[in-house]
């Protein structure tokens, strides 16, 4: 049986999933076969195993610091907003309908209570250590019946819990004070140590606080953890895109659209930590400017945010644009925008069955009723993209997509073969570049995160602009590592280890 360890938050946003991640990768270089959990999130941004099962990224990110592969059990019940009131629900890597919030907290979230405990069963059965995440507050009284991811989950694991209140936004103290208020007495019990996350400034002149707050609530400050700038760690929210406005003045500038249902925009983290390049997010406001490069990201309702662009202007610039030669490259979602038509027989998307698209390529979409999900391994042969060829094997990916676009005419060239599928040989032709070898689209999420590929887009963006070539000057997944011991070390430095390792010890 597994020894569980749990952090919840006395609000969102508060740095949940970044410090379960610390403790994964802690508890992994102690030597602990470690696995994350968090039974219900709601995000965007999210990855495929290589079952083929879709899951929340920042377990994904909690499990590469544990050094495992992510699998299904850690996230059993996933939200994708689809609207202000609705989500689709994933529920064990899988789509089983879009339900209103109230559908969902009052009719279904029980229901998937019993693919939770599922899980949690699994990995006790086959893991020493189970860091567990929760999600929002566990004082929200009006979700408090139907909760399935904070105190019901520690309850029924008797997980010792660690309360985290992000001091950089103001508050911390009260928001303490009044969560572990607002707790029943069995669930205060169950709350083993305060951590004060995203401290800046002198400890000093904040230990008179500290002391306050052991002695009005009677819990240990196991943790004062600083302000962790660039900590280069994918993210799931888009509440996270808000501190994601990078900014620059590198040779080389890439506008990614941030539309209304943006999904997987750690797809270009990977450019922005390139020395050379510089991502910018443009939103509503924003200017789109001249980059050198743009790219529509994916997205969870393409016909939501095809008319967002319409509506904006932003739709009409970007044409602007790739009349003046500016190339653009779109991902899953938006490589379905760039055609000439996008069909939905099934109203997977809401109430219109045929839409206009971007008109830059000459395709054609139709939505299916299924969505494709798997990891992906892919060749590239002689792709032409602005002067340039690449060719390159066992490139990898994922797709996350409800729809197949096909091309219409031959002036519209292929641009990768598929491999392998979820572990399974297949040959799939994907994605597609224009006649004039500008305009780029593809399925395959995390295209970008393999170096070679993503400098050789670099270079030919660089040629386009009378700069040099650079070889390859980042590896993104050694990048990532790295960045895993670094909120480690800093994390180990900053919290109680000790006392919490004397928690876990005395659990049975």
């Amino acid at each position: 049986m597994a020894k569980k360890i749990m952090f919840q938050g006395t609000s969102s946003n508060v740095g949940k999933s970044i410090l379960c991640t610390a403790l994964c990768r802690i508890l992994y270089r102690k030597g602990f076969k470690t696995v994350p959990f968090k039974a219900q999130n709601m995000a965007l941004n999210s990855y495929v195993t290589k079952w083929g099962d879709e899951i929340g990224r920042a377990q994904v990110a909690q499990a590469e610091a544990a050094d495992i592969d992510p699998i299904v059990q850690m996230n059993p019940v996933l939200l994708k907003p689809t609207g202000n009131q609705s989500s689709q629900v994933v529920l064990m890597g899988k789509p089983v309908g879009v339900f209103s919030a109230k559908e969902y907290h009052t009719q279904y979230s029980l229901t998937a209570l019993d693919k939770v405990k599922e899980s949690l069963a699994f990995l006790d059965d086959h893991f020493e250590m189970i860091v567990i995440e929760g999600a929002g507050s566990p004082a929200e009284v009006n979700l408090k019946a139907n909760d399935i991811v904070n105190m019901r989950i520690a309850k029924m694991t008797q997980a010792p819990v660690f309360l985290i209140a992000d001091i950089d936004r103001g508050g911390a103290i009260a928001s303490i004070v009044g969560t572990l208020e607002l707790l029943e007495p069995e669930e205060r019990d169950l709350i083993k140590g305060i951590v004060i996350n995203k401290f800046r400034g002198d400890i000093k002149l904040l230990e008179p606080a500290l002391t306050f707050i052991e002695e009005k609530t009677g819990k240990k400050v196991v943790g004062v953890i600083p302000a962790i700038e660039n900590l280069d760690i994918d993210e799931e929210d888009s509440v996270a895109l808000e501190n994601k406005k990078y900014e620059g003045t590198k040779e080389i500038q890439i506008a990614v659209l941030q539309t209304p249902k943006i999904s997987n925009f750690t797809d270009f983290d990977a450019l922005n930590y390139e020395p050379d390049v510089s991502v910018r997010f443009v939103g509503p406001g924003d200017l789109l400017g001249a980059p050198d490069l743009i790219i529509l990201p994916g997205s969870k309702n393409t016909l939501s945010d095809l008319k967002y662009l319409q509506e904006t202007g932003f739709a009409d610039e970007i044409k602007s644009l790739a009349v003046k030669g500016t190339p653009i490259i779109g991902v899953c979602g938006g490589n379905q925008m760039l055609g000439t038509t996008i069909y939905d027989p099934h109203h997977m998307e809401g109430d219109i069955e045929e839409s206009t698209g971007l008109g830059l390529v000459q395709s054609t979409t139709t939505m299916k009723d299924k969505k494709t999900t798997h990891q992906v391994t892919f060749d590239v042969e002689n792709l032409h993209f602005l002067n340039g060829v690449y060719s390159g094997k066992n490139l990898v990916g994922y797709e996350i997509h409800m729809g197949d676009t096909t091309p219409n005419d031959a002036s519209v060239q292929r641009c990768f073969n598929i491999t392998s599928r979820s572990e399974q040989s297949v040959d799939v032709v994907d994605g597609f570049i224009d006649g004039t070898h500008r305009i780029m689209g593809t399925y395959v999420h995390g295209v970008f995160d393999n170096d070679e590929f993503r400098r050789f887009i670099i270079n030919q963006l660089r040629l386009a602009k009378g700069l040099d070539e650079k070889p390859v000057l980042f590896r993104y997944f050694k990048h990532k590592n790295d960045a895993y011991n670094r909120l480690a070390d800093i994390v180990e430095e900053h919290l109680d280890m000790d006392y919490i390792m004397s928690i876990l010890k005395d659990m049975r």
